[in-house]
């Protein structure tokens, strides 16, 4: 990442080229979304929020806790930026409109190399028909990625976490384990085999199922959440938002097991343990008074008792999730 320019940065490093002409470079030829009316180019940008309301969130990436340098392509590193902080919008049943990310990386850093991140962002921004709006680049001792997120909720009200009610399904949409798989095959040293690069590369670049959070909006979801952190974490913090407790059916959740059941196999894992605590796939999970939409699974029920999330009734003793200071 700090050789060779093979871009239009003509080999030139950060410190060689210079702040504004990186900019410059980074925003060059870029079409912002509808919603972004005035995009970079002076203090601040303006978006517009038909709505009357804006969904704000804001997420940080940094080298070597988030992201390595020697797994991911800029690229790669670009997309999971917007594709975490998109999946924050969508829980809440909103839709990505535009992003403002602040960049720091070394002054060694290859013109080229910011130039891939800018491109990842651009890529993943546009699945969801938003933009890069602005932003701010700056000398780091080591790549750091702040992306502020806004939505709009197009006349829908939010789904908040404390929403859920005894009775209700439990519901998911998007797929389970599989960025936790890719983690391990990259760990154990498994990158060179062919058959797990598709899990590998969904570590890297998340697929957030994109569309499915105002669908389950305006289908009467009653609480929502990314499952950024893990499923049992991350449907814990809607059990305690909303004094429940949720019991899983991993029968439903068995074509999840199914399709990391192989790279278990070879890393020596629970695949259980990847599906129930793996994060970082950015699926969706939400709680519905009837039947979920299309495009939404049942993989449990919400039931009156203590804050807790149960599989198959009981309390799960193997991993649970993600926690950032560990």
């Amino acid at each position: 990442m700090t050789g060779a320019d093979s871009g239009d940065g003509n080999g030139r490093t950060l410190a060689e080229a210079g702040e504004f002409v990186v900019i410059d470079r980074l925003v060059a030829g870029r079409t912002q979304a509808a919603a972004v009316t005035l995009g970079p180019g002076d203090d601040a940008a303006v978006v517009a929020a038909g709505d009357g309301r804006t969904v704000v969130s804001t997420d940080m990436l940094v080298q070597d806790r988030h992201f390595r340098l020697d797994w991911s392509s800029p690229h790669d590193i670009g997309r999971k930026a917007i594709a975490q902080n998109a999946a924050d919008i969508e829980a809440m049943g909103g839709r990505a409109t535009a992003f403002v990310v602040a960049f720091g990386a070394p002054p060694d850093t290859s013109v080229s190399a910011a130039a891939g991140v800018a491109d990842g962002l651009w890529d993943e921004a546009r699945l969801l028909g938003a933009s890069i709006a602005g932003g701010d680049l700056v000398r780091a001792p080591l790549w750091v990625i702040s992306v502020t997120a806004l939505g709009d909720l197009e006349g829908r009200e939010p789904v908040r976490r404390s929403g859920a009610r005894a009775g209700d399904t439990v519901a998911v949409s998007g797929e389970l384990g599989r960025s936790a798989a890719g983690y391990a095959l990259w760990d154990r040293g498994f990158e060179g085999q062919a058959r797990f690069g598709e899990l590998r590369q969904r570590h890297l670049t998340p697929q957030p199922p994109y569309g499915q959070g105002a669908l389950a909006a305006e289908a009467g979801a009653t609480a929502m959440t990314d499952v950024s952190d893990g499923l049992l974490a991350d449907l814990g913090h809607i059990a305690t938002a909303s004094g429940v407790g949720i019991d899983l059916d991993t029968r439903q959740l068995d074509g999840d097991r199914l399709a990391v059941a192989e790279a278990a196999a070879a890393t020596g894992d629970d695949p259980w343990e990847w599906v129930l605590g793996g994060g970082e796939d950015h699926a969706l999970a939400a709680t519905f008074p009837g039947a979920p939409p299309p495009g939404w699974r049942v993989i449990g029920r919400v039931f009156d008792g203590p804050a807790e999330v149960l599989v198959d009734g009981a309390t799960w003793a193997g991993n649970a999730g993600w926690q950032s200071f560990d």
